[in-house]
């Protein structure tokens, strides 16, 4: 029996490789194309949260849900759903309740650790490309522990979600009485979205059925799991477009409330 710290005699020895990778392909696009993108998202969002104006439009009820629930004494009249509880200064969104929840979700959330990981932090970067670090600690040491708080951040993006969801039934009732346009479109298509990619979620799936040892005697459970399931296989798609979602959401509310351009109504 022959030792793996021994070289069997006659045989070659291991070609000495000065190059970090032999991978010939643009490994690194994909990182960068992560970077440009995360960075952009979230250069634009920052902007937005902080120009605390041009997020509710009156005469149709558009929230756009970067203020969603507006809660400051700032909240402009009628976009306030529930109530303003906290006083008016510039350092606090109007969504102060709601955001950190969010961003901690989008943050703990396994795609986005895969993304960030291997664009910003380069651990590593690509597959058979080496780690940009010296040494490697996994998710053993502050603040990376925080990721295993990623199943709770999960409930309050389910709460978040029927908050935006009430936001767009309310935009279909505005002080003309019903009414229909391409802002109603945007807002539901934007809350269709998002749940879909809150239930693709791993920790929804695993609340589904994560612990069922016998699927037969749960076939509802069976059934919604396989739902899930289905959902979860198409999860960095769906943070992807969700992000672009929110975006053109945000941003048509804001031309709008800005009077750039005016709502495309169908019905009053």
């Amino acid at each position: 029996m022959t030792s793996t710290a021994t070289r069997p005699r006659g045989a070659r020895a291991r070609a000495a490789i000065a190059a970090k990778t032999l991978r010939t392909d643009r490994w690194w696009f994909a990182p960068l194309i992560t970077v440009v993108g995360l960075t952009a998202w979230v250069a634009y969002a920052t902007v937005r949260v902080y120009m605390h104006k041009w997020y509710w439009v009156e005469e149709f009820h558009y929230l756009t849900p970067f203020y969603s629930p507006c809660i400051t004494d700032r909240c402009v009249e009628g976009s306030a759903h529930f109530g303003t509880i906290l006083p008016d200064w510039w350092i606090i969104p109007e969504a102060a309740f709601t955001l950190p929840f969010l961003l901690l979700f989008r943050l703990t959330c396994y795609y986005y650790r895969k993304a960030y990981y291997r664009s910003f932090w380069l651990s590593p970067p690509a597959c058979a490309v080496p780690d940009g670090h010296q040494t490697y600690s996994g998710e053993t040491r502050f603040p990376l522990l925080g990721q295993n708080l990623h199943r709770y951040f999960f409930y309050a993006a389910v709460i978040i979600s029927l908050i935006n969801s009430w936001d767009a039934v309310l935009a279909f009732h505005s002080p003309q009485g019903f009414g229909f346009g391409l802002g109603n479109l945007i807002l539901i298509a934007n809350v269709v979205m998002l749940w879909a990619y809150t239930i693709s979620c791993h920790s929804c799936r695993h609340i589904i059925g994560g612990r069922l040892k016998h699927f037969s005697k749960h076939p509802l459970r069976y059934r919604a799991w396989n739902g899930v399931s289905w959902l979860n296989v198409r999860h960095m798609q769906l943070a992807w477009i969700t992000l672009g979602t929110l975006a053109l959401t945000d941003f048509y509310v804001m031309a709008v409330a800005a009077e750039w351009f005016p709502d495309l109504r169908f019905i009053n």
